[in-house]
């Protein structure tokens, strides 16, 4: 090493404390009056859950970040149409103008509907505490299957090859027998059977949204949140990403969805008027496709429960 170098090493050496204690002694901008300080909740005063839930908010980490989903979710139940400025065209009368409320989505995957958030999911949906549920197929299938058979609890290590041999599969640490999807096939198999023969003597075009409407119906039971959304919204869903999920085979055995009644659920859900462009262009091209690249565009779309 060069002397020049050492030289250029012992004086970087000398200059790093300085720097250092500059940094750690300056003078601080206060943050009184512009953040909250961090505090928890003090259990000496009882339990009180909407204390609780608002302590959140300055608990900090992940706490925070739930107490701001809590506030955001409040101002979407709390909002009217009075919150906003009447626009020059827009009905001014007070009564209307707060019956015009926030229409709320819920979004998830299938995976919380193995889990017990299903009866979560449930609650919202039998009480009319959102709008519009967006989901995958598998999100509607497994509310179904668990109508016919139980999931059960288990580990997410258990290796895969060792439950295959047992007829098992896991999801996460749940687990689910492949019993339960032998009745779903057996329990589904009948109505798409039924479905097609209303299509052929009736005329009825299924689009997805009476389809998973139809299933319930079928499924009758106050456990699914499915059977809610039928019971709310006669129609009640209304995009194609039926063709993704376990039921696929049972669903396309006999040809895929008519197209027609594909965007006529759109059109259900988003209304004719903003649709109508959409509807026209698309539908002409989606006739030329082959039914292979029909199948993979549909499965690439979400489903989307109207609840009311």
């Amino acid at each position: 090493m060069g002397s020049e170098a050492v030289k250029s090493g012992i004086q970087e050496m000398e200059e790093f404390p300085s720097s250092a204690y500059a940094s750690a002694l300056k003078s601080s901008e206060s943050l009184s009056g512009k953040s909250m300080e961090v505090r928890g909740y003090d259990f000496n005063k009882g339990l009180n859950y909407e204390e609780l839930f608002q302590s959140m908010a300055t608990t900090g980490f992940q706490a925070s970040l739930l107490a701001q989903a809590i506030d955001l979710v409040n101002t979407m139940l709390d909002w009217d149409l009075t919150h906003e400025p009447v626009g020059e065209e827009e009905e001014s009368g007070e009564a209307f103008r707060r019956s015009v409320k926030c229409k709320i989505f819920l979004g998830f995957t299938s995976n919380l509907i193995s889990s017990g958030v299903r009866d979560t999911i449930r609650f919202l949906v039998q009480h009319h505490m959102v709008h519009v549920v967006v989901t995958t197929a598998g999100g509607v299938e497994e509310d179904l299957i668990k109508c016919l058979a139980p999931t059960y609890t288990g580990d997410f290590s258990l290796p895969g090859a060792q439950l295959r041999s047992k007829g098992l599969n896991r999801i996460g640490n749940l687990l689910v027998p492949n019993d339960n999807y032998c009745k779903f096939e057996d329990w589904i198999i009948p109505i798409f059977d039924q479905l097609l023969k209303e299509q052929k003597e009736q005329g009825v075009i299924w689009t997805p949204s009476k389809v998973i409407a139809r299933l319930g119906k079928e499924i009758n039971n106050p456990n699914s949140y499915c059977y809610w959304a039928y019971k709310f919204s006669k129609e009640g869903i209304t995009s194609s990403g039926t063709l993704e999920g376990a039921h696929t085979l049972a669903i396309t055995k006999e040809g895929p969805p008519d197209i027609k009644g594909f965007w006529e659920g759109v059109t259900f859900f988003m209304g004719e008027e903003d649709f109508v462009t959409l509807r026209l262009e698309a539908k002409g091209e989606l006739k030329k496709l082959k039914t292979h690249y029909l199948m993979k565009l549909l499965r690439d779309i979400l489903i989307t429960v109207k609840i009311n």
